[in-house]
């Protein structure tokens, strides 16, 4: 049971880095509330399961070429700047009465999904931690134990997408006007920059 609590841990602590999806969260809580902010991590939360299976059965180095990983950063670039930009562009949009022009949960949901997937830091990073993970418990562990392990990861992964949608619709209820806005600019230019980031590393893998 120890164990467990502590690759939950292990889950909590992946994804709560400040990246592309807890800032996307952020901005979809304070414009449209705990709802949208929690299906863009579910979408996000599916990308993460659909890697873990991929390193799980040891495909990895499909996904780990140049090529596709040439592809993901420009796609991704495209994405977030995409992303960042609809935000930037809606922050002014937040009324007295927290609402702005209603947004469909699958389109916040698709959202999600479509920024995780093409992050190829995503690949890397499950490729490194969750790798690290099979690597150390595979010796010591049976399947079952593997299969219980990784379990735990993603439930600290779906703690944290809660988590972060509570947090984000928690300022649109209490913080004023001009901090929610403020907040919303923010997100949109860390989407921006990570977009630009992004293309900088597609444009180095094609030089």
């Amino acid at each position: 049971m120890g164990s467990f609590f502590s690759y939950i841990i292990l889950g909590l602590s992946l994804a709560a880095p400040i990246g592309p999806i807890n800032a996307a969260q952020l901005d979809k809580g304070i414009k449209h509330g705990f709802l949208h902010a929690w299906f863009l991590g579910i979408g996000a939360t599916l990308v993460d399961a659909l890697y873990m299976m991929v390193v799980y059965f040891g495909s990895i180095h499909l996904l780990n070429s140049e090529f596709m990983k040439t592809l993901l950063f420009s796609f991704g670039c495209f994405v977030l700047i995409y992303t960042g930009i609809e935000s930037l562009v809606t922050a002014k949009a937040i009324t007295e009465t927290r609402n702005t022009s209603e947004e469909s949960v699958l389109k916040c949901f698709a959202s999600g999904f479509l920024l995780s997937l093409t992050n190829p830091l995503t690949i890397l990073f499950w490729l490194g931690i969750y790798g690290s993970v099979l690597a150390k418990t595979a010796a010591t562990s049976t399947v079952q134990e593997l299969i219980i392990s990784s379990c735990a990861i993603f439930v600290g992964i779906l703690i944290w997408d809660v988590t972060m949608a509570a947090l984000s619709s928690t300022f649109r209820r209490y913080l004023s006007l001009k901090l929610l806005t403020l907040i919303s600019i923010v997100s949109g230019l860390s989407l921006v920059g990570f977009g630009i980031y992004f293309g900088i590393q597609a444009y180095a893998l094609l030089t």
